[in-house]
Formats: structure tokens, sequence, C-alpha cells
């Protein structure tokens, strides 16, 4: 098992004013040469978006994208014409593929809305843009695995372009659960979005994320009420 700890002290930053983010990995201005990508995961941005505020119309390609929001509501609008609001509890995915151009705002004035944005490579170039968003019932996640980004049709989950899977769980203090790849040789990056877990005598806390690989089955035991992110991904 070969483990690499991300401090959330130690992340990239920046402030726009409207936006906040915080980088685990390299990202516009913030450039770190040890922290560029995790396998196929190449974003993992923590942004903080204050009322009113919008990123502009934009372009991407041949990129999966997947936005999770934790407070407030962000408001979507793409090229291939998908639109939508997600809020807690929502799940967004978009292949950018052939190109795509879109925007984010928050959809409140005044509220702000907090959120992942994630980045990982894609399994095929140059598919058809696609956008997909659906909603996912919190309280099944509750000391146990929600699986909600996979290409496995039986996770029934949003589908993604690349061999990879997204679950989250919400962890009692005390509680183990086991974490077994759905793709072999996989890695995981686990990022704890609250709270404090044990991972093999490391110990990782809110906001830290932890790189797990060469293994496919491992264990975590919460050490405070813990709410977690599992990103499994290929590592090359």
């Amino acid at each position: 098992m070969k483990t690499i700890l991300h401090k959330a002290s130690e992340r990239g930053t920046a402030d726009y004013g409207w936006l906040k983010p915080n980088f685990y990995f390299s990202f516009g201005q913030y450039y770190h040469p040890e922290k560029v990508h995790f396998g196929m995961l190449r974003v993992l941005n923590d942004d903080f978006i204050a009322g009113g505020g919008k990123f502009q119309t934009h372009p991407h390609d041949n990129m999966e994208i997947v936005t999770i929001p934790f407070t407030g509501a962000l408001e979507h609008r793409d090229s291939t014409g998908g639109a939508g609001v997600i809020q807690a509890g929502d799940i967004q995915i978009m292949s950018a593929g052939t190109g795509v151009e879109h925007s984010e705002a928050n959809a409140s004035a005044t509220d702000p809305v907090t959120l992942f944005q994630i980045w990982v490579f894609p399994k095929q170039r140059n598919i058809t843009p696609r956008y997909d968003q659906r909603s996912f019932d919190i309280a099944d996640r509750i000391n146990q695995w929600q699986i909600v980004v996979s290409p496995k049709e039986e996770d029934n989950a949003l589908w993604i372009n690349q061999d990879a899977r997204f679950s989250l769980t919400n962890l009692t203090l005390g509680n183990t659960i086991s974490y077994s790849n759905a793709f072999k040789g996989n890695g995981v990056y686990l990022v704890v979005i609250n709270g404090a877990v044990n991972v093999n005598g490391v110990s990782v806390g809110r906001r830290d994320a932890l790189g797990i690989s060469e293994i496919d089955d491992f264990d975590i035991t919460a050490t405070e009420d813990a709410e977690l992110l599992a990103i499994e991904i290929p590592m090359n």
C-alpha cells in the first residue's frame, strides 16, 4: 500500500473577491511540481463562490468534469443545451468531449455556494459532449458507500467516460468501512470533507486528502464523525 498525504493547510489558494478557491493540484496560477495530478485525476478545486458570483461562458474539451455542491445553489448552462441548478445532495457531470462552452453562476444574489469541482482525464477522446445531473438521498450514505459516478450500469450512478468511480459516505465516530476497488489496479484519492479518519495508521483530517495506490482493498475508521469522498481512478 502506497500513500501520499495532501494536507488542507498546504493547498494552493487564491482570492478573486467573488471566488475563493483552494487547489489540491496545480491549477491556473498555482503550480506545485509534486501536485500536478493523481493518476487520471487532474483537478480538485474546493471553491467558495459569493452571492452573485459567476464563471462567465468558457470552453472545455476532452475532460470529465464533476461538481459536488455542499451549500447554496449553482446554476449551469452549456452549449449542448444542458442546464440545471444543483445543491447539496445533487451531483453534476459534464463530458466536454469534442468541445463545449458553459457558464456556472451562484443562483443566489446573497448566499454563498461551496463545492468541489473535479476534472478527470477521459478514457475515450473526442466523444460527443454530454451533461447530466442527479439528486441522491444523503440518508443512503450513512455508514455505507453511496456510488454517485461510475461507468458500470449496475452502480446506478451518473455515467463517466473513464474507469473511475466516485463514492460518498457519512461515517459515524468509531465505525470502520472498507473500500474495494471496482477496477483492479486503480488508485483512490480519499478526501475528508468534514471530520477525521484513520487509514492504515495515517490520520486524515478535515479537507485533507490521502492518495492510496498499489492496493485494491483498505479500511477507514472514523476518529470523528466524518464525511468522505472516495475518487477511484486509473493510475496511468
